[in-house]
């Protein structure tokens, strides 16, 4: 894109490009992280395929691939539209909070199958000593992620009454 459509496009449009860029280098594919940030940066955040297609200018079967994803993962959700058969795609308010929320059970579920995998190979080991040190880690995220969760609905509560 040259510098002079870049200046044409809406800054929310800049912001989605940015943000989605910075998602897929974090891993995230690319047209999922488009579609998530487009709802994002979204006054209603809620979008339909049609919507989406047209503020990302990408294929329906684009648009279906990247929600596919972003609701297999959790962060978004689909939902009817009122007096419409068609379905809406929405990030929710406190989307991110429940995503960290479910890494913990995550992590619970790794530290558990990671502590059984260090008695199986032997504490006595090389390996199982690092694979101890693995659960242990996740046991320390998981530790301090419950206190961080909570340490932020103290500080929404506080900062944010009337949500």
């Amino acid at each position: 894109m040259s510098q002079e459509q870049e200046n044409e496009e809406p800054p929310a449009a800049r912001f989605v490009e940015r943000f989605a860029a910075e998602l897929t280098e974090a891993g995230m594919q690319r047209m999922a992280a488009r579609v998530f940030a487009a709802l994002l940066a979204s006054d209603s955040g809620a979008l339909t395929s049609a919507e989406l297609s047209e503020r990302l200018r990408i294929s329906p079967a684009a648009v279906s691939g990247a929600v596919r994803y972003l609701t297999q993962i959790g962060l978004v959700g689909r939902e009817r539209e009122p007096g419409s058969r068609r379905d809406r795609y929405v990030v929710h308010d406190e989307q991110w909070y429940e995503t960290f929320a479910r890494r913990d059970q995550l992590l619970t579920r790794w530290e558990a199958i990671l502590r059984d995998g260090a008695g199986t190979l032997g504490a006595d080991t090389a390996a199982g000593a690092r694979v101890a040190d693995t659960a242990d880690f996740f046991a320390f995220l998981r530790e301090g992620m419950v206190e961080l969760l909570e340490r932020w609905r103290d500080h929404r509560a506080a900062t944010a009454p009337d949500r």
